[in-house]
């Protein structure tokens, strides 16, 4: 049995959902972040060192690190589902958004997430002038580098209904997260039709909403 160590609000939700997708069978062991810290609680560090979610368990294997585990579920469990072929041009395109949504695209998101909380954490004699930092560096690094990431979204948008494709694969699983905490924290404009078609559609799709139900309540759905 697959077993899943999932932290709400986190990255993991796409593990249930690809699982979902794939008609798995798989168990869910649930972790609460800390509602001052938001941080995962201790009892993960005894499922992986660093105490990060997700980590699954199938068998003897167990594995951290969305990409690498939606890899091995469309390995060892997938055959050719939700996956272009190798070689393809769509296959190299699947590939590219596999690792880009780890990768590129979720360091200015960690980075507005960090900024934000930098205020609300620093002594409060000093909260004016850590403020006056985070403004700062959300005006003039962070924000910029959203703004780029979320027009380039757009675009390729406009050259498939999908990321890797016309065809809904894994790709847009991975994606999911980055545009859904985008959307979150810098919103999409009018500017932004296909972005917001794009959760429109992934957020109607029924393995989504089993996973949800499955993972428990989720923010950015």
């Amino acid at each position: 049995m697959i077993t899943v160590h999932h932290l709400n609000d986190s990255r993991s939700q796409r593990v249930l959902w690809l699982l979902e997708e794939l008609g798995l069978a798989y168990e869910v062991k649930r972790y609460q972040r800390d509602a001052k810290t938001m941080l995962a609680p201790p009892e993960l560090r005894a499922i992986h060192p660093l105490g990060k979610s997700p980590v699954v368990d199938d068998g003897e294997a167990r594995l951290a690190e969305t990409g690498a585990i939606v890899e091995y579920l469309l390995e060892t469990h997938g055959g050719s589902a939700l996956r272009p072929a190798r070689g393809t041009p769509e296959g190299r395109r699947f590939t590219y958004w596999l690792h880009y949504a780890e990768g590129s695209a979720m360091t200015p998101l960690l980075l507005k997430l960090i900024f934000s909380q930098i205020p609300k954490r620093a002594p409060l004699l000093a909260r004016p002038v850590a403020k006056g930092i985070a403004r700062g560096m959300n005006e003039r690094m962070i924000d910029p580098q959203l703004a780029a990431h979320t027009a380039y979204w757009e675009a390729e948008l406009a050259k498939s209904e999908w990321f890797a494709g016309d065809a809904f694969s894994a790709a847009d699983i991975m994606m999911s997260f980055p545009v859904e905490a985008a959307g979150s924290r810098v919103g999409y404009g009018a500017d932004k039709p296909r972005l917001k078609a794009f959760l429109e559609r992934i957020h109607a799709r029924p393995a989504y909403q089993r996973a949800l139900e499955r993972g428990g309540p989720y923010s950015y759905a």
